[in-house]
């Protein structure tokens, strides 16, 4: 099958477009509210952690109630709207940098990326919906890979041009990066042809949101695939304390920096380049499970060493690793779940990565501030490799798991315990 068959179908080039370009807007901002953080205030480490946790209650809280959204309004509309909360909440963060990164007013920019993670709340499950209504069922496995090769190029994009634009305009440089992606991706999102597939009768919200949440719970293999990224990242991930290595342990500048926020996307990049031109993937659960495992080792190589470029190496490989699990747990939930229910089981997997990401960024850095920088990604790197080991034993549908796409039909979705 032609890998990139999916970019003939009508709305999919536009939607890859707006998802990379927002994507670069995102990435820019949270890595430019992570260095001014860093050069304004001493003992940053929780300080970076909040940025993760401020964005992570509302993104995870109301994750369900966004998903119930995308399944009963149109929903190319809701991820317009989101879009455009984004885009104001990009402007505020500019007019805010000259003068809110004191201890007194450092709420506001905590609050302005609260309200981003509500917006997040409601782009997610329409965005993902939308990526897989865009295409026929038989193409969603290549339609799943080139969307995460479309993130992850942009998630290493964003990263790199954030070092050069700082050493250039300054923080407020990167914020206008960032305000230009969001007008751009807005723009790309209306341009789209889509049409919302016709919705089921209107359920109450309670009543619509456990549907989703009982659908997950329900499938064996995708609550696996779920909780193993979400307890791998949640304790292994270090991705908010870069700032504080790139300035404490590894002694570099703006261009380290942006090297090192880079570095792990640079290798999803190449990973999922790898992943689009390859056959499909056989053992994928085994596959899967090794590469949380690799991922745990880089992170725990990563806090030992005190070379830029042999951390920026391991950041590289960590990237590899962690598209190989990103591509086969998306690949999971999108062909086993109907088309009803695709916005609500994308809140249901929107939670577990956004408490992965967001909260684990928490995490990192309340352990940091208790166990030190190094022993902290040390220690979270350990306990992804011990949940490898238990969700090996305890899920064993996932660890025979051969090909994904065998469970192409999503209407079979669920039935296996």
């Amino acid at each position: 099958m032609n890998t990139y068959a999916p970019l003939r179908q009508p709305g999919f080039p536009l939607f890859l477009a707006s998802l990379f370009i927002s994507t670069i807007g995102t990435q820019a901002q949270l890595r430019a509210i992570g260095w001014q953080i860093q050069r304004s205030f001493e003992d940053t480490a929780l300080l970076l952690g909040l940025v993760g946790l401020a964005e992570a209650i509302p993104a995870v809280g109301l994750a369900l109630i966004g998903g119930w959204l995308a399944d009963i309004v149109d929903r190319k509309r809701l991820m317009l709207v989101a879009l455009v909360v984004m885009l104001g909440c990009s402007a505020a963060l500019w007019w805010l940098t000259p003068w809110a990164y004191t201890g007194d007013r450092l709420w506001l920019v905590y609050a302005v990326v609260a309200v981003g993670g509500l917006a997040r709340a409601a782009l997610i499950p329409s965005r993902s919906a939308i990526g897989i209504d865009l295409v026929p069922k038989e193409l969603i496995s290549r339609a799943v890979t080139l969307r995460s090769f479309a993130w992850m190029t942009a998630a290493a994009i964003g990263p790199m041009l954030v070092g050069p634009a700082i050493a250039v305009a300054g923080t407020r440089g990167a914020f206008a990066l960032d305000i230009a992606c969001m007008v751009a991706a807005i723009a790309c999102a209306a341009g789209m042809r889509y049409r919302s597939p016709p919705r089921p009768p209107r359920e109450p919200m309670l009543a619509g949101v456990r549907a989703g949440i009982s659908f997950v719970r329900g499938d064996r293999m995708m609550l696996g695939a779920m909780a193993l990224d979400l307890f791998a990242v949640l304790f292994g991930g270090a991705t908010a304390l870069l700032p504080a290595f790139a300035d404490d342990i590894l002694h570099t500048d703006e261009i380290g920096y942006g090297l090192l926020c880079a570095a792990q996307e640079v290798g999803a990049i190449v990973m999922a380049v790898a992943i689009a031109h390859a056959p499909p993937l056989r053992r994928s659960g085994a596959t899967m499970l090794a590469a949380v495992a690799v991922f745990g080792a880089c992170m725990i190589g990563f806090a030992l060493s005190p070379w830029l470029w042999v951390s920026i190496g391991l950041l590289f490989v960590s990237g590899l690793a962690d598209t190989v699990s990103v591509v086969i747990r998306s690949t999971i939930i999108q062909v086993r779940t109907p088309s009803h229910l695709r916005g609500r089981v994308a809140s249901v997997n929107a939670i577990f990565v956004g408490s992965s990401n967001e909260i684990g960024a928490f995490e990192s850095g309340v352990a940091a501030r208790y166990l030190g920088l190094v022993p902290s990604v040390v220690v979270g790197g350990a306990i992804t490799l011990a949940i490898v080991g238990l969700t090996a034993l305890r899920v064993p549908a996932l660890r025979r798991l051969d090909r994904v796409d065998q469970h192409i039909d999503g209407d079979e979705a669920g039935r296996e315990r």
